[in-house]
């Protein structure tokens, strides 16, 4: 019954509204008052799920990749990949998405991947003729890859739950996030030839190269990251930190973009975005810690366990359940609610938990283009001033495409795998 309570009224909050960790919060406040368990235990449950010393690296990522916006690796990334392929059918759309990828191996966030991007390029790509929505469509598109190329937040918070290397799912995630980006322009190419989104002129091989010397400060961090984590110099906690060191450098002394005016906005930024995500991460972890409790992992695997004990059917079903929990509720939210009651079952299936925890994360990375809660969608809509419902449709033929490619890394796992082996 207390599981039943918990679910129910999770699922009113959410139909009603109430912000997911609130939600979350209420509903597992009912069910332990339903328990009669003491109220204390709540808060107790709280501090538990975030006492982890791996969890400090998120702060820290997301604090790196403040400076690094405020510091000018944006528009100098957005320069290197125009100089490239700005001059190509549908050229600046196609620039959004690879920058996204840029960037995405610096903020570890697709929310600041997209609001970083989308106000530098939704009004260039309105001045060169670019349908409204499909624009809208492209920003939020470019940062769905921010939570799967490291420094990837939700993969951090896998590595934590499953006891998993978050070395290896960092390098695990560099495959699929790039196969994702690239094929994108694929698509972006394709429909911008069907409605004759031209390029501009060619610049030369001499802009590309200038370009890429002025963005190599910004390419060059996460090469530092893997490399010190890989290479036994520091752990991935600390190598947030030196990110974080490494971006305030970049940005006060080699493009000297940053000043001191700028500091209060950028830890204003780094202290929204953490909040927002260790709020989630507290109720998350309360919420899941009453479904352990109630043993619903080991009621929920025996049910799976039932219906097949073949890893290639149980990826599909999990994809299913992942893809429509997706539509409710964020990335990091489902892998803290989700991790503990589905890594046994994978673990019993024989599949391997670093390439399971990708699996999803580029899952639920689809979810932050689904309405209701596609919140890349919401900061597309808020800088282009185009209703979610409009952006809605234009998104469509990228989801289809994502949910192909997703369906691709399940079922070759040496695109996800080939590097971690690689590198042990």
């Amino acid at each position: 019954m207390t599981i039943t309570i918990l679910f129910v009224a999770f699922a009113i909050l959410l139909v009603m509204n109430v912000p997911i960790a609130v939600a979350l919060g209420l509903a597992t406040g009912l069910a332990v008052v339903y328990s009669d368990l003491p109220l204390t235990l709540l808060v107790q449950r709280m501090v538990v799920a975030n006492d982890s010393f791996p969890l400090m690296a998120i702060p820290f990522f997301i604090l790196a990749g403040a400076a690094m916006t405020y510091g000018g690796v944006s528009k100098r990334l957005v320069a290197f990949a125009d100089s490239m392929f700005g001059w190509m059918i549908g050229g600046l759309g196609i620039v959004a998405k690879l920058t996204g990828v840029f960037f995405s191996a610096i903020s570890g966030s697709s929310a600041a991947t997209t609001a970083a991007i989308g106000t530098i390029l939704f009004p260039e790509m309105e001045k060169r003729g670019y349908d409204r929505p499909f624009s809208a469509a492209i920003i939020a598109a470019a940062g769905e890859t921010g939570i799967i190329i490291p420094p990837s937040v939700p993969l951090v918070v896998y590595g934590v739950i499953a006891g998993v290397s978050i070395g290896d799912l960092f390098l695990g995630g560099v495959t699929p996030g790039l196969l994702m980006g690239v094929t994108l322009c694929f698509l972006i190419y394709s429909i911008s030839k069907k409605r004759g989104y031209g390029g501009e002129k060619f610049k030369g091989v001499p802009n590309i190269w200038k370009s890429f010397v002025s963005a190599s400060w910004g390419l060059a961090m996460p090469v530092i990251i893997l490399g010190g984590i890989y290479g036994g110099i520091f752990t991935p906690t600390e190598a947030a930190v030196v990110a974080v060191a490494y971006g305030f450098f970049v940005g006060f002394f080699i493009y000297r973009d940053l000043k001191l005016s700028d500091l209060p906005k950028v830890f204003e930024t780094a202290i929204i975005g953490t909040a927002v995500v260790m709020f989630i991460m507290n109720a998350a972890g309360l919420f899941s810690w009453v479904i352990t409790r109630e043993q619903f992992p080991a009621q929920l695997a025996a049910f799976f366990v039932s219906l097949t004990t073949e890893p290639i059917y149980f990826l599909m079903l999990i994809n299913v359940l992942l893809f429509v929990i997706g539509f409710f509720i964020n990335a990091s939210a489902a892998i803290t609610i989700l991790t503990p009651i589905l890594v046994p079952i994978v673990i019993q299936l024989g599949i391997d938990p670093v390439f399971f925890g990708v699996i999803m994360a580029t899952n639920l990375a689809i979810g932050c283009l689904t309405p209701p809660v596609g919140v890349d969608l919401f900061i597309a809509s808020s800088i282009s001033g185009v209703s979610i419902a409009r952006m809605s449709r234009a998104i469509l033929p990228f989801l289809g495409w994502l949910i192909v490619l997703q369906l691709v890394v399940t079922y070759f796992p040496s695109i996800t795998m080939w590097l971690p082996n690689a590198m042990k």
